[in-house]
């Protein structure tokens, strides 16, 4: 099939996407049509390391190497490229819509990698991009959920146990400042929960702002790591303290 041709078949999808070059290729032209730049400063002098399949930026900084997986929903994933591709272009010609289970028989992945992959993809489509938020990145969770005074008491008593926020949701919001921004109900605070959020979303090498929960602590280790004390401001970086 020529280079510049697309599949029009889940066959010739499978067959086209086989050849690791053509995907490389593939997805490095979607993600920088104006050339390979680096993910960490933008720099467009890189070179390209053929034995490894990925590329290193000349200037001196923190994770010079990086792959075309680098800050997109492909990150973090064993997955190859050649079965990503193929998937995507499952989901993107199947006008009724598709199961993992489909997905997974078609291009031979278990169901929960299947599942997976199209949670992923489905976000991307949603938002317009592949990529995940980066720049200057503000993280914060909250309590949702209606006021126990308001509640029936039969309501209350089955909802409401002790002091504190027993009985609501939490939402935790994650915003790209001046961009997009993911939404999502949560079933703790807990440090996992909350940093497996973040690298699921948001670009290593990105600032992020987040209050003083202890369960932020350690995102220093691939983000740039602000936190912002609530008793004196709201916001950093944006404007002057409020006080």
């Amino acid at each position: 099939m020529d280079a510049n041709s697309q599949p029009q078949t889940l066959l010739e999808a499978m067959r086209y996407f086989s050849d690791p070059d053509v995907c490389l290729n593939f997805v490095a032209r979607l993600r920088w049509p104006n050339g390979v730049a680096c993910p960490t400063c933008g720099s467009l002098d890189v070179r390209f390391l053929a034995t490894r399949r990925v590329w290193e930026c000349k200037s001196k900084h923190p994770r010079k190497q990086f792959s075309v997986k680098v800050g997109t929903i492909f990150e973090d994933s064993p997955i190859g490229l050649d079965k990503w591709l193929a998937a995507i272009w499952m989901i993107a010609n199947d006008k009724n819509g598709i199961s993992s289970y489909e997905i997974a028989r078609s291009i031979g992945v278990t169901q929960k990698s299947a599942w997976f992959m199209l949670h992923r993809i489905r976000l991307a489509m949603q938002t317009g991009t592949f990529q995940k938020l980066s720049g200057d990145v503000e993280v914060d969770e909250t309590f949702l959920g209606g006021k126990a005074k308001n509640m029936h008491k039969e309501v209350r008593e089955r909802k409401i146990h002790g002091r504190g926020p027993s009985g609501k949701i939490i939402v935790m919001g994650i915003r790209e400042r001046h961009g997009r921004a993911h939404l999502a109900v949560v079933p703790n605070r807990d440090t996992t929960t909350l940093q497996t959020k973040i690298r699921e979303h948001v670009a290593p090498g990105a600032t992020v702002y987040t209050d003083e929960l202890a369960s932020y602590a350690g995102l220093d280790v691939d983000y740039l790591h602000e936190v912002i004390n609530h008793a004196e401001s709201y916001a950093q970086g944006i404007g002057p303290k409020l006080t």
